[in-house]
């Protein structure tokens, strides 16, 4: 008879798990110091919060519940083709919002931001659609890798150059759902990162 409790394929037993850089407990209260911000800035105001899919939903929908707003959300889906850290590459939306965003205050709720370039264009995209107000949200803001001169209202943390998982940040779509975000282990997953920097849909936003 089988011991599952023997069983060492647990999620957090990752070998390519690293150090935890942020807890769960440290997360949530990012999070709800984000969401009171929302709230006092667009004090009597409808808001509209878009995520772009996959990454950023469990973010989404934690910050929802900390923001004492009327509000609505709508997802975005998009799927990028060249390097990630140049300005070569294409970016095409693969799934649109179902509803028009003019005069609506909108806020784009990211996973994480990286060079930029992704998110300069969905700036640029929605501006279009002449909405009331626009500004981004990201849970994690990997600066040092900037290349678009863009204005993030609300950020949760920064972090260099670590490449990281969990609480809605995947490696391979896998490790999502982890409570707490980790490091990975570089030098076990090199080759896999350096095919990924092909990919912008891996935390390349």
């Amino acid at each position: 008879m089988n011991n599952k409790s023997n069983n060492k394929n647990n999620l957090k037993d990752s070998e390519i798990l690293g150090k935890v850089l942020f807890t769960e407990e440290v997360i949530q209260k990012r999070v709800g110091e984000i969401g009171q911000s929302i709230t006092e800035d667009y004090d009597g105001e409808d808001i509209l919060l878009i995520s772009v899919l996959r990454g950023g939903i469990i973010f989404l929908t934690d910050l929802i519940r900390a923001v004492d707003l009327t509000l609505s959300i709508d997802f975005m889906s998009i799927s990028t083709y060249g390097f990630e850290d140049s300005a070569t590459g294409v970016v095409r939306i693969t799934k649109d919002l179902e509803d028009p965003i003019e005069n609506k205050n909108v806020i784009i709720v990211e996973d994480i931001i990286d060079t930029g370039l992704t998110i300069s264009y969905l700036l640029r995209n929605l501006k279009a659609r002449y909405p009331k107000s626009l500004d981004i949200c990201t849970l994690i803001d990997r600066d040092v890798r900037r290349l678009a001169d863009i204005d993030i209202k609300y950020k949760g943390f920064t972090v260099g150059e670590k490449y990281i998982v969990g609480y809605g940040l995947d490696y391979k779509q896998k490790y999502r759902n982890l409570k707490s975000i980790y490091e990975l282990k570089t030098h076990l997953v090199k080759k896999d990162i350096e095919s990924i920097k092909l990919d912008s849909t891996y935390q390349g936003t």
